[in-house]
């Protein structure tokens, strides 16, 4: 197999130091966890105290002012491992860069040391029932008030971190006749006057991720609420974009690190299991399926790894992310598809990891944008039409 160059010593210690940790904290409860449908907020102040939350963000805001190396790393071993009720890259990579990037000084020196330290969950609102992929489609709405306050209107779904969420970064029009040039971001928080959480959603895969309605009634807002303040207002669009390539590309590496874990565990089922008196590997037909299929997540690791140093180097595009956001979460549900089918019954059986990774995959062609929309992002910038 090609050798990973990415990561130097400091970052395999920390891979170590993390899957110790995931031995403690996580391993012992997450089957749990999926039963309840969330996990314990406990694992998240624990999180906290060892620096594993917003471990990008500057020291003077709580983080380790960490290269974002650290952070691919727990993807892949969350992913790796099947823990995918842990909510922590989205919280760390996409709710607090919001803030850091757009937000007032104000803004970032009060949410984020508690998002570093677990005392606030983070979420981000976006989906709507009628607006999922389409973000320019949103009909919610914060608008603003003679005395500078705003007023929050509509309903959010598939919130991710919803149910837990004490901060939600909520994506509302201010000017809904603008379209996508009307639109902003909003700092809500748990406990606001008519900002409420609808039930917890049960899904198919990912049982143990707290995945939440959100519903907005009235909710005034105060003008500090408006993430980065009046210079942001109707740009919320144009911030949503800047961010989608790092977004796009953290389903990628997920995706090819639970491909490779399936393909392992896979492997070593058919060195045990026996059919006719053979091990099932020893069939043509297994050997040559899992040789197709190791042979495309290598490709999609080495184009993975490529995207993490174009990103590294700030120079990855929407395009590219889109098309390794599509590409690896295709393969990881063929993946899952065949390392499913090679362990036979005990395939369909829960208690086998393999089975859970195979639900668990599914969402990743939806979220994030669907592969569709993917696939017309790469289009637009191939030069070519679209409606």
């Amino acid at each position: 197999m090609i050798e990973r160059t990415l990561f130097g010593p400091d970052h395999e210690a920390f891979r170590d130091a993390f899957r110790r940790f995931m031995d403690k904290e996580i391993a012992p409860f997450h089957e749990a966890w999926e039963e309840q449908g969330y996990v314990a907020r406990e694992v998240w102040t624990k999180a906290g105290e060892n620096g594993f939350l917003c471990m990008s963000l500057p020291e003077a805001y709580g983080g380790s002012g960490a290269d974002l190396l650290y952070s691919v790393i727990q993807f892949e071993e969350l992913w790796a491992r099947g823990f995918t009720g842990i909510g922590w890259g989205l919280h760390s990579e996409i709710v607090a860069p919001y803030i850091l990037r757009y937000g007032t000084e104000a803004q970032k020196a009060h949410y984020l040391p508690r998002l570093a330290s677990g005392e606030m969950i983070g979420a981000i609102a976006m989906s709507e029932p009628a607006a999922g992929s389409d973000l320019q489609a949103v009909r919610s709405t914060a608008l603003k008030q003679p005395d500078g306050s705003y007023l929050l209107n509509g309903s959010k779904t598939f919130i991710t971190n919803g149910w837990h969420a004490d901060l939600v970064i909520v994506v509302a029009k201010t000017d809904p006749a603008g379209g996508a040039k009307g639109t902003s971001l909003f700092l809500v928080e748990r406990g606001m006057p008519g900002f409420e959480k609808g039930k917890r959603l049960k899904k198919l895969g990912l049982k143990a991720q707290d995945t939440s309605e959100l519903f907005f009634d009235g909710v005034r807002l105060p003008a500090e609420a408006l993430l980065g303040g009046a210079a942001q207002e109707n740009r919320g669009f144009v911030c949503l974009m800047e961010q989608l390539p790092w977004e796009r590309l953290q389903i990628a590496i997920s995706a090819v690190a639970a491909s490779q874990a399936a393909i392992d565990q896979t492997v070593a089922y058919v060195k045990e299991r026996k059919v006719f008196g053979q091990p099932v590997g020893a069939y043509q037909n297994t050997r040559y399926t899992l040789a197709e299929l190791q042979t495309e997540v290598q490709v999609a690791q080495v184009f993975v790894d490529k995207c993490i140093e174009l990103l590294m180097a700030e120079k990855l595009d929407t395009a590219t992310a889109s098309m390794a956001k599509y590409w690896t979460s295709d393969l990881q549900c063929k993946v899952m598809d065949d390392c499913v089918q090679l362990h036979g019954g005990y395939g369909f059986m829960w208690e086998y990891p393999v089975t859970r990774a195979y639900a668990d995959a599914r969402v990743q062609r939806i979220y994030g944008g669907t592969n569709e929309i993917m696939k017309e992002v790469i289009t637009r910038a191939m030069g070519l039409p679209g409606r």
